[in-house]
């Protein structure tokens, strides 16, 4: 029995290996590679000589599904890719959209910093089951528990703001949709920031003598190879390089709100940690920024653009007003109608960079759409870096690269 190799086209033997050598099949099962990930694995005792990962057990067509549905209909598909993070998939998805549309700069105000506190309650949400998952891969149940209690309270939020906890589709073209927030739901932001408890698992896990043994000066990731892959997000920024899509090409309200770009040069398992831990505290920082952006704005602020073929009119003046029903009939039946063109727009999703690139013919399905998912670029380079390195530590590279499978076969 052989398994190709997608990288170098090589060939292994899973009954014999190579020599002494044995092959041992970790995953598409397996609780460490965190989804329906296999690694082919050649050991010379506990030591990697080879490894090939193979992918596509999830595989679901999701781009070929957003061209079969309308721009808004797609919303939803895009919660389900990266499930840990889903209203940052939501707002890459809409902006592609909004710039297809020649709209990006008409987003009110309110908006974009409503996107921006959202996105970044992701991103908190998103790195604590990361963190809380390699922090149990290498054997700190402490650190997995007081994780998932921190994003269950991110959760309430998101319940709170539009009646969903995981698959939010929380955001829609052109601004938040019907989902706005009042002043209560910006009090119990303010709430969990007073008493998010980061700094707990942060003197759990940093100083950790065991936790560094496992991290330190493992699965080493160069700024040449973390260039020559394409990587981006925590994994390119643990190697030293200071690329974030929030600073380098702002959107929403990055520009309006004051934060740093956490980077570490070291680029083992440990500096990916490092910066992912720092990336939370920026990202509680921003949110604070936002929330108290939204209180400064007027009651009245809107948080839609006034297009009424991009935004449905307000469902109490559709059985009273002509034109209402006539704008809410147009986009309910055909949907958002984009002119003819293509647009690629890309957003720093936890992972990294998030692209949605769009072909439109002027009706309200793409044409053609493309996602460029970080989790499917970075994976790439688990293969290298495995190798020369002990079998336990595989389980703390795939951790540190994290990976959703849901965006890897999409």
């Amino acid at each position: 029995m052989t398994v190709e190799s997608g990288m170098a086209g090589a060939r292994v033997d899973l009954e014999r290996g190579s020599g002494d050598n044995m092959i041992l099949n970790m995953g598409p099962q397996h609780p460490s590679t965190h989804g329906v990930l296999r690694l082919v694995i050649e050991l010379d005792g506990e030591e990697v000589r080879r490894c090939d990962a193979d992918m596509g057990y999830l595989h679901r067509g999701v781009e070929k599904l957003l061209e079969v549905h309308d721009y808004r209909g797609g919303i939803t598909l895009t919660d389900r890719m990266d499930y840990t993070s889903g209203p940052s998939n939501n707002m890459g998805y809409l902006m592609a959209i909004e710039k297809l549309m020649g709209i990006t700069d008409e987003i009110p105000l309110r908006a974009r910093y409503l996107r921006s506190a959202v996105a970044e309650l992701s991103r908190l949400a998103a790195h604590h089951i990361w963190l809380g998952t390699h922090g149990l891969d290498i054997g700190a149940m402490s650190a997995f528990l007081w994780s998932l209690r921190e994003r269950e309270k991110i959760l309430y939020l998101f319940e709170e703001a539009c009646g969903a906890r995981l698959t939010t589709s929380f955001m829609r073209v052109g601004g938040t949709g019907p989902h706005d927030v009042g002043d209560q739901w910006l009090d119990n932001v303010e709430a969990f920031l007073n008493g998010y408890t980061l700094d707990e698992i942060d003197a759990l896990l940093t100083e950790n003598e065991v936790f560094i043994e496992r991290t330190r000066d493992v699965g080493i990731i160069t700024q040449e190879q973390a260039l020559s892959y394409g990587l981006t997000g925590p994994v390119i920024r643990g190697s030293g390089i200071a690329w974030d899509l929030r600073k380098a090409q702002p959107y929403a309200a990055y520009d309006l709100v004051d934060f740093e770009v956490p980077v570490f040069t070291e680029g083992d398992v440990y500096a990916r940690y490092l910066v992912r831990l720092n990336e939370m505290y920026q990202s509680k920082r921003i949110i604070g920024q936002c929330v108290e952006a939204l209180r400064d704005l007027p009651l009245d602020a809107p948080s839609n653009v006034d297009l009424p073929q991009v935004v449905p009119p307000d469902i109490g003046r559709v059985p009273v007003d002509m034109e209402a029903m006539i704008n809410h009939f147009k986009l309910v039946m055909h949907g958002v109608q984009p002119p003819p063109g293509e647009a690629y727009f890309g957003i720093e999703n936890p992972k990294g960079e998030l692209g949605f690139y769009f072909v439109s013919d002027g009706t309200g399905m793409p044409y053609r759409c493309h996602v460029r998912s970080p989790s499917f670029v970075n994976l790439s380079i688990i293969e290298e870096i495995s190798v020369g390195s002990l079998i336990a530590d595989v389980v703390a590279i795939i951790g540190s690269v994290d990976i959703v499978l849901g965006e890897v076969d999409r």
